[in-house]
């Protein structure tokens, strides 16, 4: 029989779980248990600045991994904070744990008492109040299998007295795994397999799109066979923006995303094959491909998403049984090696894929600035494809996203909530998940105005040693909005900010910087080269112009903003 402390069992029990890592920001009602994982073998601590960027940072290290980290906060205000980090992972479907601490339940009276469970629950997390000493193991055991099987972040709320009572135990703790249904993979209805054969058979110009389903069922062979196969074209969602990089006819991001070459295809597809991808707004939306039968595999698919109809055809199955019940329905309908009606692919096609640029209107650009286009081509010619790219979100993300020849898991951005300002939080999780053995071989591509957001992780970043390349797109203030104000004819003074010296920032945190502006694009090479050949983390004020507008923008406009 042993006797600790309850916040030292749960430790322990973090770690039997699985989780090596822990992104906290200390305070009275997580610091018994965040000192206590900190002290177990095997494991690190990130200490970032602000309760948000913990969340935001584990939700990252998931992507990066399919590991799960642990936030860490501290009750009442400490929780509060996460109300934006929280729905960004809800929306992206990525698990996590936040341990939080709850105000003392035998107070009279805490001044940073709330009602946590409301809050939490509001964002689409789930919330457990473990309020039992005696039943304190079955509450984590809960929260990591709903993370776990349900794929979204849960909180654990522990009010801090119960967490100092003593825990006495005769046996050791049963984790959550056990109690995962193993039911096998889904197999699909042999009827709607053969109809989306006939589908596919009869397909002109069929197109395939993948999303993060293919990678979780380890799929993306399997679907590269079936384009094959089909003589279908290929196409990846923004999570898993670079899947099928290795591969001739993949058209890139569909939708909000689409290059100017994909939005033509897209335009005449007659068959539209989503494999493993929910089908949202910003993927499909009828008035992307309107002209296409839209086919969906998913192992739950939704005949009503985001207020509209997500296909014509479904097939609910897991991806990899799906796409291999498929070929063989082609095989065995047409006979081995006989091809179907596709005429979409040639010589020609594959040429534009690699040469054209993904966006070429043209804008005067300002003396002194850079098309940011132009500036994203020189990062992606000179960075190794086997660095990781993280993503921050607004304005500027469309272009790191034509990034190319840049697998999937080496490419991080989570933009299914719209937040603006995670970038720093996102590179942090990927940089502490790369640690063993690719230590500072990561870019964070961010916005000004997004990096402003969380500024002072730049210290967690030197105190860490999270060795990074942070390319700042300056555009001098909020693009997005400003853009938008400018086609509706109003003053866009407020969304601008000018032009902050972040390179000098950098230097203020302890980090190396440099200013780019017209003419330097050649020096990149050489400032790449000094980068790696030093151990410190480094910002790149990358004064870009701020007439260049991003197609998703040009379409919100075009359109009308309620339409978006």
């Amino acid at each position: 029989m042993s006797k600790s402390h309850i916040y030292d069992a749960l430790a322990e029990a973090f770690v039997a779980e699985g989780v090596d890592t822990q992104f906290a920001l200390m305070g009275d009602g997580n610091m018994h248990w965040s000192t206590a994982f900190a002290a177990l073998p095997g494991v690190q601590t990130i200490h970032v600045r602000h309760e948000h960027c913990s969340v935001a940072a584990a939700t990252a290290y998931n992507a990066a991994t399919g590991k799960l980290a642990a936030a860490s906060v501290t009750c009442g205000p400490g929780l509060t904070q996460l109300m934006t980090a929280l729905p960004a992972a809800v929306r992206a479907r990525l698990p996590l744990v936040v341990f939080a601490g709850e105000a003392p339940i035998g107070a009279k009276f805490y001044n940073q008492h709330i009602d946590q469970a409301p809050l939490v629950t509001a964002t689409g997390a789930h919330y457990i109040a473990a309020h039992s000493t005696a039943r304190m193991m079955d509450y984590l055991r809960e929260a990591f299998h709903v993370a776990k099987y349900e794929r979204r972040p849960v909180v654990i709320g522990i009010p801090y007295d119960l967490q100092k009572a003593e825990y006495v135990s005769n046996q050791p703790y049963e984790t959550s795994a056990t109690y995962y249904p193993k039911v096998g993979r889904i197999h699909p209805d042999p009827a709607m397999v053969a109809e989306v054969v006939e589908r596919l058979i009869a397909a002109k110009r069929p197109i395939i799109i993948g999303g993060r389903g293919v990678a979780l069922a380890g799929a993306r062979e399997a679907v590269m066979m079936l384009a094959d196969r089909s003589g279908a074209l290929l196409a990846n969602t923004l999570p898993m923006r670079g899947l099928f990089y290795d591969h001739e006819f993949c058209v890139g991001i569909p939708g909000s995303y689409f290059t100017a070459l994909g939005k033509e295809l897209f335009a005449t597809a007659d068959v539209v094959l989503a494999v493993g991808t929910s089908l949202s707004y910003y993927v499909g939306g009828g008035h992307y491909f309107n002209k296409a039968c839209t086919i969906q595999v998913d192992d739950a698919p939704r005949g009503l998403r985001d207020g509209q109809k997500a296909a014509d055809i479904y097939l609910k199955s897991d991806a990899l049984v799906a796409v291999e019940a498929i070929l063989d329905g082609i095989d065995k309908k047409l006979g081995a090696g006989k091809p179907t009606a596709a005429a979409i692919r040639s010589k020609a096609l594959a040429q534009r894929i690699a040469t054209e640029p993904a966006d070429a209107m043209p804008f005067e650009i300002e003396p002194g600035l850079l098309d940011p286009r132009d500036a994203i081509t020189a990062i992606d010619a000179t960075v190794p494809k086997d660095w990781d790219i993280v993503g921050g979100t607004g304005h500027q993300a469309f272009w790191l996203a034509q990034m190319r020849g840049r697998p999937a898991d080496r490419f991080t951005t989570i933009r299914e909530f719209g937040a603006v300002g995670n970038g720093l939080s996102y590179a942090m999780g990927v940089a502490a998940a790369r640690r063993q053995g690719r230590d500072g071989k990561l870019v964070l591509i961010e916005g000004d105005g997004g990096i402003l957001f969380h500024i002072q992780e730049l210290e967690t970043i030197k105190r860490h040693g999270l060795r990074m390349l942070i390319c700042v797109m300056n555009d001098a203030g909020y693009g997005s909005e400003f853009h938008k104000l400018r086609a509706d004819g109003v003053d866009d003074s407020q969304a601008i900010f000018g032009r902050p010296k972040f390179e000098e920032i950098a230097k203020g945190f302890g980090l190396r910087g440099h200013e780019i502006r017209e003419g330097d694009l050649a020096k990149i090479p050489k400032l790449f080269a000094d980068f790696c050949a030093q151990g410190e983390s480094e910002v790149w004020n990358i004064q870009i112009s701020d007439k260049v507008t991003a197609p998703i923008i040009r379409q919100t406009i075009k359109q009308g903003h309620g339409k978006m």
